[in-house]
């Protein structure tokens, strides 16, 4: 009954702009991440980049938001059956299904954001998160006034030690003498969509002596980001500009723009130009950054700013080299 029901959820989808659809050049899919697309930050930003192209180009789209992960491959398969070309995937955890699919319709085009997938259909594109992670542990260590400063992040996987090893040592350049108290919520999917497993963990940080957070979260990440802002500290948002969430406790938010990545292949695929391969992006290439805005402009102090933007520069110039914990799977810190 649940698999007829899950297919039924995915026709519906496709049959509501199927007409629209037709009538476009291109006829686009969407397949969001768990925490789905109004997650206030990964999934939702790739949603961003789908709605700018389509009131840009007329050109509707269809999206799907899963309830478990074992409907990747069946959301891909669904839509490739009836002829939605690009695909648009975002989250590692959709690789495998993204393989499988890819290869039984080698003449449609894939494009997954945040996995790396070297195959012929298929345009993916990573980020340089450790270099992003990096700014904000520098404005986090000089925010703080305890040197103590928290990490939460959300399902303990590569990934995610790359923005905790990233943090850690922005923090360590702006204030050797600080420390990063550094928590994962879980170790299976559950682990992007428990707010309130997040909020604990804050607020053990918090009782340990951390002033500032970072959550690297998904979903989770709102509860940190919640509980820093009862609990009168500093919160760092991650993926979106999640800044406009808690004004007054937001110091920054580390934004991977995976809006632009989405956007841009949405373009190239209507232009005619859509290109395979691999690619990564860091501050070089404009992928990752911090947040500065009305929302936050009153925390971070003229020095702040300057010291960010100088280690920023730094980092593209080579001068600086921030240590990528996948390279290696540690994190001399």
């Amino acid at each position: 009954m649940a698999r007829v029901f899950q297919r039924g959820a995915l026709a519906a989808v496709a049959l509501m702009l199927a007409g629209a659809a037709q009538a476009a050049a291109i006829k686009p899919a969407v397949v969001y991440a768990m925490g789905g697309k109004h997650d206030k930050s990964f999934s939702e930003a790739l949603w961003a980049g789908a709605e700018k192209f389509k009131a840009e180009t007329h050109i509707p789209y269809v999206d799907f938001e899963i309830s478990n992960e074992t409907q990747f491959e069946q959301a891909y398969r669904h839509f490739a059956q009836h002829g939605f070309d690009p695909i648009l995937g975002v989250g590692f955890s959709q690789a495998d299904a993204v393989k499988k699919v890819s290869h039984d319709y080698p003449k449609l085009h894939f494009t997954l954001i945040d996995s790396d997938l070297k195959l012929p259909n298929v345009q993916s594109v990573q980020f340089r998160e450790e270099e992003g992670s990096f700014l904000v542990g520098v404005l986090a260590a000089m925010a703080s006034k305890t040197h103590k400063l928290g990490f939460v992040g959300g399902m303990d996987v590569p990934l995610i030690r790359r923005f905790s090893c990233g943090y850690a040592q922005g923090v360590k350049y702006a204030d050797p003498k600080a420390s990063v108290i550094a928590n994962m919520i879980g170790t299976t999917p559950d682990a992007w969509t428990n707010p309130g497993r997040g909020a604990e963990l804050a607020k053990g940080q918090f009782d340990r002596g951390a002033d500032v957070v970072f959550a690297a979260g998904g979903q989770s990440g709102l509860g940190v980001l919640q509980a820093a802002a009862d609990a009168h500290k500093l919160g760092i948002g991650v993926d979106s500009n999640q800044d406009y969430l808690h004004p007054g406790s937001m110091l920054t938010s580390m934004v991977k723009r995976v809006d632009v990545v989405a956007y841009n292949a949405l373009k190239s695929a209507a232009a005619g130009n859509w290109k395979p391969g691999a690619s990564v992006l860091g501050l070089k290439e404009g992928g990752v950054d911090y947040a500065y805005d009305q929302y936050n402009k009153a925390l971070i102090t003229p020095a702040m700013k300057a010291k960010a933007d100088q280690a920023k520069a730094d980092i593209i110039s080579g001068k600086i080299k921030v240590h990528d914990y996948e390279s290696t799977n540690s994190c001399n810190v």
